[in-house]
């Protein structure tokens, strides 16, 4: 047998071995999902906290500093979303009636617009997406019954992830020391510098993605009350949250503020929208990523987009929102313990590999 063709022979079944891993680990997590999503919340509470943590630690014992912090950033949390929520109450119908207008005008602008579309294809592809929500109707209703169990499992999920990140913040250092203590003694040196290089590069992940979100979300709200399109606040919460999304979700958010500056202040105003859309995708994609997070996240944004593709065809939103730090931290741990492996005399590195201030907690 040709020598290049064992070595592609022992390639394939070393690889199908890791693919069938693989699938067997991500069969494990989706079979625990809701403790899974706990516990990576309770990993993005811990990157968030853990600094403010290390500072009260300075002036107080690490008990009390955890409490504090965490109540502190819950508090924090809270208070947003109530201000928010007392922005929102009145204005979510007029959010929907807003947005139902916006897509009528462009409904109005392909019939009389340069596309010169009929009525009749208009109202083919209308009546389409309306036999769609018919065809729907059951999942929908199923989904309403169901909310009271959803938002039950969404506290009970909270509450674990709350007293996960105790623990995380407490003794994470001690947790980890006991995992890298389960492996032989040559390799556990390469171990630790591996889970310090993951941890370090979620972290600055996770603290750069809420900085990119805020400001992506502080901008849009300066922009649309500067233009004075309704419901500002409400679309500036859409676009924080749809910030968690790379590539895709700022835009989609913002867009959705187009449709309802259309409808509220006409063409002009919703060109004006389309060019902020633009202008803060440029300053995101040129200055603040790569200034808030280049130096815990290094991926093509073609890696990033196939990440947040899979993720939301295996996971739905959850998948699209964790897929990009899940590979960002595989891309990095593997990229380490190739460079490391063949070094002799291998010592852990610093507990900050990556510059982000991202010491395991």
């Amino acid at each position: 047998m040709p020598h290049g063709l064992r070595v592609a022979a022992a390639f394939g079944w070393r690889l199908l071995v890791l693919l069938a891993v693989a699938w067997v680990a991500l069969q494990l997590l989706v079979a625990v999902e809701f403790v899974a999503v706990a516990l990576f919340v309770a990993l993005i509470i811990a990157a968030l906290v853990g600094p403010l943590v290390n500072v009260l630690h300075n002036v107080m014992p690490r008990g009390p500093a955890v409490a504090l912090g965490l109540v502190a950033v819950v508090a924090v949390i809270i208070g947003v979303f109530v201000f928010i929520g007392t922005q929102v109450a009145g204005q979510a119908e007029g959010l929907a009636i807003q947005f139902r207008q916006g897509i009528d005008e462009i409904l109005r602008w392909l019939e009389t617009g340069p596309l010169h579309l009929t009525s009749e294809a208009v109202t083919e592809y209308v009546n389409a997406i309306r036999t769609w929500i018919t065809e729907h109707q059951s999942d929908l209703a199923t989904t309403a019954i169901g909310a009271s169990g959803t938002i039950a499992e969404f506290f009970t999920g909270f509450a674990l992830a709350i007293f996960a990140s105790v623990f995380f913040l407490l003794g994470g250092r001690e947790i980890w020391s006991w995992l890298v203590g389960l492996f032989p003694q040559r390799q556990r040196g390469r171990i630790d510098g591996v889970g310090q290089v993951a941890w370090g590069t979620f972290a600055g992940y996770t603290r750069g993605i809420v900085v990119v979100a805020f400001v992506n979300a502080v901008l849009v709200l300066i922009g649309l009350l500067v233009l004075r399109v309704p419901l500002a606040f409400p679309l500036a919460l859409l676009v924080f949250l749809f910030s968690f999304i790379p590539l895709i979700g700022a835009p989609i958010a913002t867009a959705i503020a187009a449709v309802v500056a259309l409808a509220a202040r006409g063409p002009l105003i919703a060109l004006a929208v389309i060019v902020l859309i633009v202008l803060i995708g440029q300053f995101e994609g040129h200055v603040l990523q790569p200034l808030v997070m280049s130096k815990a996240v290094n991926l093509h944004p073609l890696a990033v987009g196939v990440a947040v593709a899979c993720g939301t065809v295996l996971a739905g939103i959850v998948g699209a929102v964790i897929a990009v730090p899940v590979v960002a931290v595989l891309y990095s741990s593997i990229r380490f313990w190739v460079n490391t492996g063949s070094r002799s005399g291998f010592s852990p590195p610093p507990s900050d590999p990556t510059g982000t201030g991202a010491a395991l907690p």
